[in-house]
């Protein structure tokens, strides 16, 4: 018996342009979404939860994934009442669990949530794309921000480009730059001004890649065995993007992360949200190998392909085609399930703002309906075609 992937899509919820109706009709049958109105830190309600099941439901569509229930920054840096904020994060799974949501994704990014410098970059075929350009973010963090010795984490030569950028820029560019990094993307929960920023980069100060993991670690070691009592699957998803930034450590951004991971702790419930895009932007992630090696742990799945270069730029390519090898990696998910015996829940990520979407005012970067509806209907077809040539 062969499991195809269970086909879901985001929703931030009833402000998203893209309506419930819209998604049914994409023949997606389950939704991803969060409780974005309630702050960071706070406790999710079972009214609340219940209010936004029940709105997804009476849309024919199942709420099959929450993404995400954000952790504080007091729980990373281990500070001030990071205590409390790990108790509501507790009863918050639990009130998902008995609403019947039993998979959270959630990430452990310092401060910043995904990051990029451009959110409608014109492509050869005239559809907008999300792209992210290293010389911009250097050149936030050099001339604008002007982090205290930011040039310690940069080559004399990356320097010169975003100098010569910051220059060279257009207020407009400039502004656009900063507006994309302070303000939050989707799904992200906070906005800065430049100000706020720097003070919360103060507060990683003596935090490195190993106190972040340790952290991460003593996070899961608190909350996985309420996951586990509830019947809760934990799914982490990776740095987007998957290297440090601002003086930042990331600390799931390769397989040897992912590994790092279930060492420290092999529950079941501790796993992945094995985004294509995120891993895919570093070279030396073989993501068919990383299918196989932690497909017990893979508990969600985000696909879409990026298209990196050499120094550390990548745009979100069409779904088949950029650095991903989407056929190879579905190939791997659909072993795994068929193992398994399980669907497990996936997404289209990142679709591109084409067609009629074009004309349209933008509410979320890269959620656009039918960038997305096209992005699904190609895995699909990949789906469909390996099972057909049984090949799974």
């Amino acid at each position: 018996m062969n499991f195809k992937m269970e086909q879901t899509m985001r929703w931030y919820g009833p402000k998203d342009p893209v309506s419930l109706a819209d998604i049914r009709q994409s023949g997606a049958t389950g939704i991803v979404s969060a409780l974005h109105h309630i702050p960071n830190g706070s406790t999710w309600s079972r009214e609340e939860i219940k209010k936004r099941k029940d709105m997804i439901e009476a849309a024919g569509l199942t709420w099959s994934v929450v993404e995400s229930v954000p952790v504080h920054e007091n729980i990373k840096t281990r500070t001030g009442n990071y205590k409390e904020y790990i108790a509501n994060y507790k009863q918050t799974i639990i009130n998902l669990a008995e609403e019947g949501i039993r998979i959270i994704c959630y990430n452990f990014m310092p401060i910043l949530d995904w990051t990029r410098t451009e959110l409608a970059w014109t492509l050869p075929n005239g559809a907008k794309a999300l792209r992210f350009e290293k010389k911009e973010v250097l050149a936030f963090d050099l001339f604008i921000l002007k982090r205290p010795q930011a040039e310690k984490d940069y080559r004399a030569e990356e320097i010169k480009k975003a100098k010569e950028f910051y220059e060279s820029a257009k207020p407009e560019t400039i502004k656009r730059v900063q507006d994309n990094i302070l303000k939050g993307l989707p799904g992200s929960e906070e906005g800065y001004t430049l100000e706020e920023f720097q003070s919360a980069l103060d507060t990683y100060q003596g935090i490195g890649h190993k106190e972040l993991a340790d952290h991460l670690n003593q996070f899961l070691n608190e909350i996985l065995p309420i996951a586990t009592q509830h019947g809760v699957k934990m799914a982490i998803h990776p740095d987007d993007p998957p290297f440090d930034i601002f003086g930042l450590p990331r600390v799931v951004s390769n397989a040897a992360d992912m590994r790092r991971m279930i060492s420290s702790n092999s529950s079941p419930n501790n796993g992945f949200t094995f985004c294509t895009g995120s891993y895919g932007v570093r070279p030396d992630n073989n993501l068919p190998a990383m299918v196989r090696e932690f497909g017990a742990h893979i508990h969600f799945i985000h696909l879409r392909s990026t298209r990196r270069d050499a120094v550390g730029n990548f745009y979100e390519d069409n779904h088949l085609e950029g650095d991903v090898p989407m056929e190879a990696v579905i190939h791997e998910i659909l072993k795994v399930q068929k193992k398994r015996g399980i669907s497990i829940p996936m997404r289209p990520d990142h679709g591109h703002q084409m067609l009629d979407d074009i004309q349209k005012p933008i509410i979320n970067p890269g959620y656009t309906a039918i960038g997305r509806l096209k992005g699904l209907a190609e895995i699909r077809g990949v789906e469909a075609g390996l099972i057909y040539a049984g090949v799974v």
